[in-house]
């Protein structure tokens, strides 16, 4: 009898430890977490420096011009800038889109992609493009623009930090907006 005492005392033991075991949750791996960046509503003002073009930009920005009117817009909150070169056309059209476009593609060796958004507004006869540049490239957006008479600018976004595409891609959708209001109000002078 003892021994079949035991066995049930054994049983016991192993029902009720399977018992208790059985209330717990089941272990699920957490979610990943998602990094939650909010970036302040732009709102934009005239930049007019003493040049052959106006655009406007964000107010969050600080924009300096120097006397080529190459201009640098800087993004202290995103530690970021937009680097803007003007060039005046003397019968080098071709050779300015170019030299654009080579700045462009010289990322492709880092790049997953290279995509180009053309722009063109007829009346104010602004004609140019934006090429995201996909992957840890340098400059993750590059943008060129002309009356395709007198005047010819081109953009590059830097950020000072190193390219980590996937970390970064948020403030680049937001200063990517911000480039293409800069495209949509340009006026030639």
């Amino acid at each position: 009898m003892t021994n079949s005492k035991g066995r049930n005392i054994i049983f016991f033991i192993l029902f009720l430890s399977a018992l208790v075991s059985s209330c717990e949750e089941d272990v699920l791996p957490k979610p990943k977490a998602q990094l939650r960046l909010e970036y302040q509503e732009p709102n934009y003002r005239s930049n007019n420096p003493n040049c052959p073009y106006k655009f406007e930009t964000s107010s969050t920005a600080v924009v300096k011009t120097n006397n080529k009117c190459w201009t640098n817009i800087n993004y202290p909150n995103l530690n970021a800038s937009v680097n803007i070169t003007y060039r005046t056309i003397e019968n080098n059209l071709k050779e300015l889109f170019i030299e654009s476009e080579k700045l462009t593609f010289k990322h492709a060796i880092k790049a997953d992609g290279i995509s180009s958004i053309p722009y063109t507004n007829d009346s104010k006869k602004v004609y140019g493009a934006i090429y995201e540049v996909t992957g840890n490239a340098a400059s993750p957006i590059q943008f060129h623009a002309t009356d395709s008479v007198n005047n010819f600018i081109t953009g590059a976004v830097y950020f000072n930090v190193q390219p980590n595409y996937d970390s970064i891609k948020p403030a680049i959708n937001y200063i990517q907006k911000d480039i293409i209001h800069l495209l949509e109000t340009i006026e030639w002078k």
